[in-house]
């Protein structure tokens, strides 16, 4: 393994008043290499939400850098962190985020679609990654069709089709039943081990969360443990 993704000193501001200032994340220094599957986890309010979405280049850290596969996402444009996002990070949603006039097959094949690849190549792609998630069946339904448990298999069809170098999950269990959330969190590690891509995601569950092969814990928007499975 390499090192993937280097936290240094990352610290966010947020700024709700005049004089009110929350302090979302302290100084936190984190490394990960390709191919973790890595679980961040802590109370609400800890920051795993806001450093996921700064690890994604959705929002940008007030103090620190970081780098991603070499290449520091500080004062990058958001054409360059658009891009970025689109050709090698993949997102899954608590809420899902499946665009409703589009079938299952058409949310999965969206971002490839957007990178240009051609049509052939996409429904190649699209049903074997739909096939690996068992959703194979449900690729001509629209997501109002489909349940929560397999809307959300859609949505992690739809983040690793693309074959990011990495995928963000916040809460992705959050609206399941411990049976589905338990049956997803097991498809995602195998597409971790399969496809080779560097899975990291948020929970609070202790289920989901034994299931990881990394535990990172916020507390207080502070780094309060890193430890490995042996």
């Amino acid at each position: 393994m390499s090192e993937f993704l280097v936290i240094e000193e990352i610290s966010k501001r947020f700024h709700p008043g005049k004089e009110v200032e929350v302090l979302a994340l302290d100084a936190i220094n984190l490394v990960i290499e390709k191919g973790e599957f890595v679980v961040i986890s802590g109370p609400s309010g800890s920051g795993k939400t806001t450093l996921l979405n700064i690890i994604g280049g959705l929002d940008l850290p007030t103090d620190g850098r970081i780098f991603l596969d070499g290449k520091k996402l500080n004062n990058l444009s958001e054409k360059e962190l658009s891009r970025i996002r689109r050709d090698h990070i993949g997102f899954i949603f608590q809420a899902y985020n499946l665009l409703p006039v589009l079938t299952a097959r058409e949310n999965i094949e969206y971002v490839m679609k957007l990178q240009g690849i051609d049509n052939d190549k996409c429904t190649a792609r699209s049903f074997e990654v739909a096939k690996k998630l068992g959703i194979e069946q449900l690729l001509d339904k629209l997501p109002h069709q489909l349940s929560g448990g397999q809307q959300q298999r859609v949505a992690v069809a739809r983040a690793v089709a693309s074959t990011p170098k990495l995928v963000l999950a916040d809460e992705p269990t959050a609206n399941l039943d411990s049976k589905t959330a338990a049956s997803l969190i097991d498809m995602m590690e195998r597409l971790n081990r399969e496809e080779g891509v560097t899975i990291i995601f948020s929970s609070h569950d202790p289920m989901v969360i034994a299931k990881a092969r990394r535990s990172v814990v916020l507390k207080d928007g502070k780094l309060f443990s890193n430890t490995c499975e042996e």
